[in-house]
């Protein structure tokens, strides 16, 4: 009998969310949705924008990954649709951008109802660590959540 190595296994977050990934590089909306099922979450994905708003109706999700930069609708754009939606759960919503990436279109994404502001390149620990502590993950710290969520 072999002992199990516990040094190698990550901390599983206590319960999976509905996750909607919105973005137009399909490579990247694989990636993402791969690493997010590895974490034991649920993974819906659109490529295009003007499908989101839809897709947020059907799959109620608890976060939503949206691409700033999209044919057909910006993710602001997005957003501001989602604070207008009469949903019985707002989902929270992390704007993913390659192109806007100043403090200034954090402040300009935050004010279009984005909870959280990533930028595309980064770390995608960083991505998992905020979903994971979203989840309520073994290495969560306090994060205020945003209105109308519990």
């Amino acid at each position: 009998m072999q002992a199990e190595n516990n040094e190698n296994k990550k901390p599983s977050p206590p319960y999976r969310l509905s996750i909607l990934i919105a973005d137009d590089e399909v490579d990247m909306v694989m990636t993402l949705a791969e690493m997010l099922r590895d974490e034991g979450h649920i993974v819906h994905t659109t490529a295009n924008a003007n499908t989101v708003s839809r897709a947020i109706e059907r799959f109620k999700p608890d976060v939503c990954l949206l691409d700033i930069v999209m044919p057909g609708k910006s993710g602001f754009t997005i957003a501001r649709e989602v604070m207008t939606m009469k949903l019985e759960h707002r989902p929270v919503l992390i704007a993913i951008s390659g192109v806007f990436n100043s403090a200034s279109d954090e402040v300009v994404a935050k004010s279009a109802g984005f909870d959280y502001f990533i930028r595309k390149g980064t770390d995608p620990g960083e991505l998992l660590g905020l979903v994971n502590r979203l989840a309520g993950g073994a290495d969560t710290v306090t994060i205020t959540p945003p209105s109308g969520r519990p």
